[in-house]
């Protein structure tokens, strides 16, 4: 029998970003950026005028942090000895939403914190690489962690047999973004979190027929 599969996001699962790259655009750019904001679209703003950047202007910004600044992220804590507890039993693959020209900088900022893991970078929803990472695993169980709803959506879609964890580990961020609807759990801490996923990867629960949160209790 094949390993099982634990398929993970980096940021604000792994590494904290969205923090970092706030306190970048204050000290590089004078851009606010309000993390509370649910509209994220109005969340940032350049400090002297007031003006809501657009979109546009905001993806050059993030891209630029990638470039530059990842050796400001830090490790969500408990997450590099969860993954080597877990690695034991399953194989384990980083599925992060980057451009491909910056795979090979994210594997060396994982390798530098003790993480050291297949790397896939991805753009747009997650359920279509998850559903090639199964073809090539062919995995006896698999668990999917992700910060955003809009990839446990995809991924229950693509691959609906894949047990879906919401993790947020940014404190600001979990403290107001409810949980996924298409996830079967939110944890949003390491040592609780690996004893639910070592749970799915080893127990032969069946995640098709498992309640997600967005279904009425």
């Amino acid at each position: 029998m094949n390993r099982p599969l634990l398929i993970t996001d980096c940021d604000e699962v792994l590494l904290h970003m969205v923090s970092h790259f706030r306190a970048w655009l204050d000290e590089a750019h004078d851009v606010d950026f309000d993390l509370a904001a649910r509209d994220y679209s109005r969340a940032v703003r350049h400090r002297k005028t007031g003006e809501i950047l657009a979109r546009e202007q905001t993806w050059p910004l993030l891209n630029a942090f990638f470039e530059t600044e990842m050796h400001r992220q830090t490790l969500v804590p408990h997450a590099a000895e969860a993954l080597a507890e877990l690695a034991e039993i399953a194989d384990v693959v980083v599925l992060t939403n980057l451009l491909d020209e910056h795979q090979e900088r994210r594997m060396a900022q994982l390798d530098a914190l003790g993480i050291r893991h297949r790397v896939m970078c991805n753009q747009g929803g997650k359920g279509t690489p998850v559903t090639a990472l199964l073809e090539e695993y062919r995995p006896s169980a698999a668990v999917f962690v992700d910060d955003l709803a809009i990839h446990h959506a995809s991924v229950a879609k693509a691959a609906p047999q894949v047990h879906r964890l919401h993790m947020i580990a940014e404190p600001e961020l979990a403290a107001i973004m409810p949980p996924a609807p298409q996830a079967h759990a939110r944890i949003d801490d390491w040592t609780e979190a690996r004893h639910w996923i070592r749970q799915r990867l080893t127990s032969e629960l069946d995640a098709t027929a498992a309640p997600v949160i967005g279904e009425p209790s």
